[in-house]
């Protein structure tokens, strides 16, 4: 999956960090340390990880992701990242 997104909300910047959805990659949310959640009342899944996104972001640089946009809608942060598939 080249392209994923991560978000916090503005008054939780040092976490938690939502870092995906129910069809993310295991292994990359292994690698996170994310735990997948369905907040009652939704029914979709979702993976957050304690860590602020500053810290989640340098994780996955290290796995070859870069950032492509960030934006802040409402009192969501979202930053939109690309990894180069071989």
């Amino acid at each position: 999956m080249p392209y994923m997104f991560i978000s916090t909300q503005i008054r939780l910047e040092t976490g938690p960090t939502n870092v995906g959805d129910e069809y993310s990659d295991p292994a990359l949310m292994n690698y996170l340390g994310a735990r997948k959640t369905t907040m009652l009342g939704n029914n979709f899944a979702e993976y957050h990880v304690d860590d602020p996104p500053r810290l989640v972001l340098d994780k996955l640089e290290k796995m070859g992701f870069r950032v492509q946009a960030m934006t802040g809608v409402g009192q969501t942060l979202v930053w939109c990242l690309h990894k180069e598939t071989e």
